[in-house]
């Protein structure tokens, strides 16, 4: 396992000193590795007490690096985490003026909402004066970017579990295998690429001899692949496959520099699910399978995911009543609008139906009327994303987005330097 596997294991399994270690590592190796920044950005946030400048300094050297290469969702990726870096420092607008951007570019971040509400509640407490309520960021950073030479992070004592300290150090990365002066010998127009899968990976080799392996930089992500590394002419070769035909697991996937090619083993995100093709479109959704399956799934998202019955969509559920029909829940919700209108001219009761099932999750509640702003502009499948998506998370998660909602339970997702927790423990 490479140091960004190890440091993603690390990661997931919350030991955030460790990941930071590892993401040194992998960083000494590969300084521009946008992944990288961003993961070491969230494990400096999470460690104990948290390092909330370098995760600052991480997130903004990510974001830089990503505009470099227009990756739209690692500058999404790369944003976020610098807002909630500032947050962390106390910089509230600067703070409020960075997840401003990532709604600009991704309308349907889950997590984004969350922090707005966090840092609106902030802003509303200072005074004209006070510096923390002035924006002084621009969107794309000016920084130098880093290399070789000055990646390797400065000693510093971090805290373990135990409360102890300890020295983390960047380990010096291992000497590079000898590279010809020719570098590259294959002709760009003569690069290849192949594909094949198994029930569980995707395996992407390009055909390329004497790539260097200290030069080339290979990005898995969820929907996208990218492999870039320098030519003898001086420029750049680029390859990427964006987007995927489905979902992989960035964590669990490796690559690897050969000597006459790079091979990228991707970890389905769904096992055994069969990929019709390597590339896939943006109109395709998580769950639907290939063309060759004919099953339902396909005759759904071609006819929109409609239904002739009432039955309740089928996904797991605590609820302790079962899950809810989110469909009659937005339909109530339109009924008891009409109702409130009347109301307010006299001729309604101002009662509330015995079968609202929930509806007043977030209207009527008097305890933010940030969501309730939110909820009441919204269209009706929004409504019932908010409401299933709030619900279920235990209110860690907020998603307008019906169609990625309905599909299955929203898991808790507790805020940076959090645990969920059952009650009672």
């Amino acid at each position: 396992m490479d140091h960004a596997a190890k440091g993603a294991a690390a990661l997931a399994s919350s030991s955030f000193t460790a990941a930071v270690g590892h993401y040194n590592d992998a960083i000494a190796s590969n300084p521009q590795a946008v992944d990288y920044y961003i993961k070491r950005s969230t494990a400096y946030t999470r460690v104990s007490p948290p390092d909330h400048a370098s995760a600052l300094s991480d997130a903004e050297t990510a974001l830089v690096l990503a505009h470099k290469r227009a990756k739209r969702e690692l500058i999404v990726q790369s944003q976020l985490r610098r807002g909630i870096a500032l947050f962390g420092l106390q910089r509230w607008a600067d703070s409020k003026q960075c997840f401003d951007w990532v709604k600009k570019l991704d309308e349907k971040e889950k997590t984004v909402a969350i922090w707005e509400m966090k840092v609106k509640g902030k802003l509303k407490d200072l005074t004209e004066t006070d510096a923390a309520g002035k924006v002084t960021v621009e969107e794309v950073p000016h920084i130098e970017l880093p290399t070789s030479s000055n990646t390797k992070p400065p000693e510093k004592p971090l805290l373990e579990k135990n409360g102890k300290e300890h020295a983390q150090t960047a380990q010096p990365a291992s000497a590079p295998a000898e590279i010809k002066p020719e570098g590259v010998q294959t002709p760009a127009n003569k690069i290849r690429h192949e594909w094949y899968q198994t029930p569980d990976t995707v395996v992407v080799t390009l055909f390329a001899k004497g790539v260097p392996k200290d030069k080339a930089t290979i990005d898995i992500q969820e929907r996208a692949l990218a492999i870039s590394f320098p030519l003898p002419t001086g420029s750049e070769f680029d390859f990427s496959l964006d987007p995927l035909f489905s979902k992989v697991d960035p964590s669990l996937s490796t690559s690897k520099v050969m000597s006459t090619k790079v091979e990228c083993v991707m970890k389905k995100a769904t096992p055994g699910q069969k990929w019709a093709s390597i590339e896939g479109t943006e109109v395709v959704q998580e769950g639907e399978h290939s063309a060759d399956d004919g099953n339902a799934d396909v005759k759904r998202a071609v006819l929109g995911n409609k239904s002739t019955n009432n039955t309740v969509p089928s996904y797991p559920t605590s609820s302790r009543s079962g899950p809810k029909n989110w469909d009659k829940v937005a339909n109530d919700l339109t009924k008891k609008k009409a109702k409130n209108d009347k109301a307010e001219g006299g001729g309604g009761n101002g009662g509330q139906d015995e079968d609202d099932d929930g509806v007043d999750e977030f209207e009527g509640s008097g305890e933010n009327a940030f969501l309730q702003s939110i909820f009441k502009s919204s269209n009706p499948d929004a409504q019932r994303a908010m409401m299933k998506s709030y619900q279920e998370s235990n209110g860690t998660v907020l998603s307008t987005d019906w169609s990625e909602v309905s599909k299955k339970k929203v898991e808790t997702s507790p805020p940076d330097g959090m645990i969920a927790k059952k009650w009672g423990e």
